[in-house]
């Protein structure tokens, strides 16, 4: 999964403009870029849902359930923690709101907070070789 999501990325990065009017422009490029940032959001809490099942952190009623085990369980940090709540709620923006996404506030949150998700997969890893 961890490949998945950084092809992903690369793919947003190489793709995604300096500036926003550029953006505005992209068509169906920018929702190439809306697909790849959701699927890798996705894999992001496929993997926590993995960690949680394979730690026997009990059966979780939600994502934010999965969150919260892996934060008390020292998977996580807090901040972490915070940073999967704005993906999650970014994630369900896109899913639910494709064709009224607010592409200002989608732009603001790709070009400040891509790299969440390279923090995510070190702090993963950084879990792993511990185990």
């Amino acid at each position: 999964m961890r490949k998945e999501i950084e092809e992903s990325l690369d793919l947003v990065k190489k793709h995604l403009p300096s500036g926003f009017e550029e953006f505005l422009n992209l068509g169906l490029v920018k929702d190439g870029i809306y697909k790849k940032i959701e699927f890798s959001i996705e894999n992001i809490f496929d993997i926590c849902a993995i960690i949680n099942t394979d730690l026997e952190l009990g059966i979780p009623r939600d994502d934010e359930n999965i969150v919260e085990n892996l934060i008390k369980n020292g998977v996580l940090t807090k901040e972490m923690g915070k940073k999967l709540r704005l993906m999650k709620g970014f994630r369900n923006i896109l899913v639910h709101r494709y064709g009224k996404i607010d592409d200002t506030l989608a732009f603001k949150i790709l070009t400040e907070s891509i790299s969440d998700f390279y923090d995510f997969i070190k702090e993963i890893e950084k879990f792993l070789e511990k185990k």
